[in-house]
C-alpha cells in the first residue's frame, strides 16, 4: 500500500498566549478544532495502518509519504500558480532526500525505488502466472 498524503502545516508547533486566544472569535475556535482533527485523523490512519501492516510481517508493503511542515502558500490547495506550483515541486524534491521515519533511516528515495521494484516484481509474477 502507497498512500500519499497532502502534507501538513507545522502551525501546531506555534504556541499561543491566552491573550491572544481570548481574542478569537467562533469562526477561529472552529478552524483551530477542524485542523486539530484533520491532522489527528491523518496520524492515526497512518499508525494504524503501519499496526496493522507491522502484525503481519508485511511492513515493507506499506509506505506512507507526506511532507509534515509545510508553510507558506504551499498550504493552499487552491493556489495553481505557476510560482507555487514550483515551490511544491521542490517541497517533494526535498522530501526525497529525507528519512521515512526517525526508526527508518531509509530516505524516501530510496523507499519509493524499493517500492517501485516490488510492485514491477509482482506485476510480472502475476503475468506470469497469467500465461501458464
Amino acid at each position: 500500500l502507497l498512500s500519499l498524503g497532502t502534507g501538513t502545516t507545522s502551525e501546531f508547533d506555534k504556541t499561543h498566549t491566552a491573550e491572544e486566544t481570548a481574542k478569537w472569535g467562533a469562526l477561529q475556535w472552529m478552524l483551530v478544532i477542524q485542523q486539530m482533527t484533520e491532522a489527528a485523523s491523518s496520524y492515526m490512519t497512518d499508525y494504524y495502518l503501519s499496526t496493522v501492516f507491522q502484525g503481519l510481517h508485511s511492513q515493507n508493503n506499506y509506505l506512507r509519504v507526506q511532507e509534515n511542515a509545510l508553510t507558506g502558500t504551499t498550504t493552499k490547495a487552491d493556489d495553481a500558480s505557476e510560482a507555487n506550483m514550483e515551490l511544491l515541486a521542490q517541497v517533494g524534491e526535498n522530501l526525497l532526500k529525507k528519512p521515512v521515519s526517525k526508526d527508518n533511516p531509509e530516505t524516501y528515495e530510496e523507499a519509493l525505488k524499493r517500492f517501485a521494484k516490488l510492485l514491477s516484481d509482482r506485476k510480472k509474477l502475476r503475468a506470469n502466472k497469467a500465461s501458464y
